[in-house]
């Protein structure tokens, strides 16, 4: 008897007596299971401590202005629309990241919202800007047609396409030392407030 057989004839001797591994379920809850829930989102955003505000289209603008001081600087990415944008709004076009710190503001869309868990995605559309933009400023608000909002984690996959930079929020940046004090602000934004179009 080779080395080689030798060997081989221990390892299945050892293998003979070893458990049958059962096959790992693959039922998972496809997309499609459920339709979205906006009153659920709206309850998880607001367990995460983000403010919304059911406004229409046209209110977007004077709305973003009443949520930051006056005269305060909003950053804006370069596809969203004008009529979205608060008098003295400045674009994102390169901005260095201490400009865009340096804003008081991010006002962008956003890609998908799933209601079960209160996320929302950005995918670096024109309409939402470089990732960066939405994690330097202090306040980020968000604009949320209601046509974007899915049940369920698997709805928004579905949506997404994966090859983009994705940014998932649930809430205001925040995390908790040791003792489990909490801290926001530490990773992105301290203050979320999510604009819920009513008009689509």
């Amino acid at each position: 008897m080779s080395s080689r057989e030798l060997i081989l004839d221990r390892v299945r001797a050892a293998l003979r007596d070893a458990p049958v591994v059962a096959e790992a379920p693959r039922d998972y809850r496809p997309a499609g299971a459920a339709p979205p829930d906006l009153d659920v989102l709206v309850d998880r955003l607001v367990d995460y401590k983000a403010e919304v505000h059911r406004v229409a289209s046209a209110e977007v603008a004077a709305t973003v202005a009443g949520l930051v001081a006056e005269g305060g600087a909003v950053l804006v990415p370069p596809g969203l629309p004008e009529m979205w944008r608060p008098e003295g709004a400045f674009a994102d076009d390169g901005l260095a990241p201490d400009r865009i710190a340096a804003a008081d503001a991010v006002l962008t869309a956003a890609a998908v919202a799933v209601a079960e868990t209160g996320t929302i995605v950005l995918d670096a559309s024109p309409d939402q800007g470089r990732r960066v933009i939405s994690l330097l400023p202090d306040v980020h608000v968000i604009v949320l047609r209601p046509d974007q909002v899915v049940a369920s984690v698997p709805d928004a996959i579905a949506r997404l396409d994966g090859r983009r930079p994705l940014t998932w929020i649930s809430g205001p940046s925040a995390t908790s030392d040791i003792e489990l004090n909490r801290v926001e602000g530490v990773h992105g934004p301290r203050h979320l407030h999510v604009l819920l179009l009513t008009d689509g």
